[in-house]
């Protein structure tokens, strides 16, 4: 017969035992799932497939407006180089514009911000109104990422470039939408903050005339143009705008044509720019801006011969390229001063 004492004294000893296996299984447990939250935190944001974001926590300096589609692609695009500021900018477009770049761009971000609205004044009065004036602006954090964001589009860049306008696919005669500036990230540090306000309006220059342009125009146009409104009414005088130009002038050399395409590419492409913007100043001093801008109209249909742009000077100015040429070389010499 068991003595109901000792019974008693092995209940207590194996209700302590397992008191003791309790709390040995309890505080593993702690401790594993304590150092699986802290793997959770620590693991890189960038292991594993690419997660979008979807909360305000993932973009930084903004409370709205996170979930515009037209940030999703760029927010792919952008989040591998790191966490992304985004500003909403009502800059009297149907939408508002986009302002996106990484933290250490910041400063960018509020030149950018303080000037999008009156360079989209700028450009509409040159241009008119019916273009997409709501596009998103990025503001590349690394030449790397400049690169990758230009060549994702099929736009071939270089380290000299300080900004591109990229458009979607869209169909011929409809006003393209789906269109976004990328600047270069030395952009701001290279030409200051006057210059980067500059940039923005030829830019958006470019943004506003895509849709009457067909690949293949003449570049003295389309490059001047953009120019042209980026600079007009600025207070800029024509050595700042133009001292390749200036110089050479002074030297008394000067041009016989209208600056070619190959001439936009190699060491000799400052001067080019510098060329295309005073054919077109020239133009719209002589010719008035609305002419300048029927004319950009009638060449940015395609490739032009020069017998199709002789054509287009008769049509829209009343003058034959050679008396567009002599008037602007007499134009020049009275800026070569």
């Amino acid at each position: 017969m068991t003595d109901p004492s000792r019974r008693s004294s092995g209940l207590r000893s194996w209700f302590s035992a397992n008191g003791r296996l309790e709390f040995v299984l309890t505080l593993a447990s702690v401790t594993l799932l304590t150092g699986a939250c802290l793997a959770l935190i620590l693991v890189p944001r960038n292991a594993g497939p690419l997660q979008l974001a979807t909360d305000e926590a993932e973009v930084l300096d903004t409370t709205e407006g996170i979930d515009d589609p037209r940030l999703t692609p760029v927010r792919r695009e952008l989040q591998p180089f790191g966490p992304i500021l985004v500003r909403r900018v009502a800059a009297g477009g149907e939408a508002d514009a986009l302002l996106v770049a990484h933290p250490g761009h910041r400063a960018d971000l509020d030149v950018l911000e303080h000037e999008l609205e009156l360079a989209i004044a700028d450009v509409s009065a040159a241009w008119g109104v019916d273009w997409n004036r709501a596009p998103v602006i990025v503001v590349a954090g690394t030449p790397t990422e400049f690169t990758a964001l230009t060549r994702a589009a099929g736009a071939t860049t270089t380290a000299d470039v300080a900004a591109v306008s990229l458009t979607g696919s869209y169909a011929p005669g409809t006003r393209p939408t789906d269109q976004r500036i990328v600047f270069n990230p030395d952009a701001r540090r290279r030409v200051g903050d006057e210059g980067l306000a500059t940039l923005l309006r030829h830019e958006l220059t470019h943004v506003a005339t895509r849709g009457a342009t067909t690949d293949g125009a003449p570049l003295w146009m389309l490059e001047g143009y953009a120019e042209y409104v980026a600079q007009r009414g600025q207070g800029t005088t024509f050595s700042q705008i133009a001292p390749t130009l200036t110089t050479r002038l002074r030297a008394g050399a000067l041009p016989t044509e209208l600056i070619g395409d190959a001439d936009f590419t190699g060491t000799d492409a400052a001067y080019a720019y510098e060329s295309a913007w005073s054919t077109c100043a020239f133009l719209a001093d002589r010719y008035g801006p609305a002419t300048l801008t029927e004319l950009y109209k009638r060449l940015a249909t395609g490739p032009q011969s020069p017998a199709a742009q002789d054509a287009a000077f008769t049509a829209v100015l009343g003058a034959s390229r050679a008396e567009l040429l002599d008037g602007w070389r007499a134009w020049l010499r009275g800026r070569a001063v």
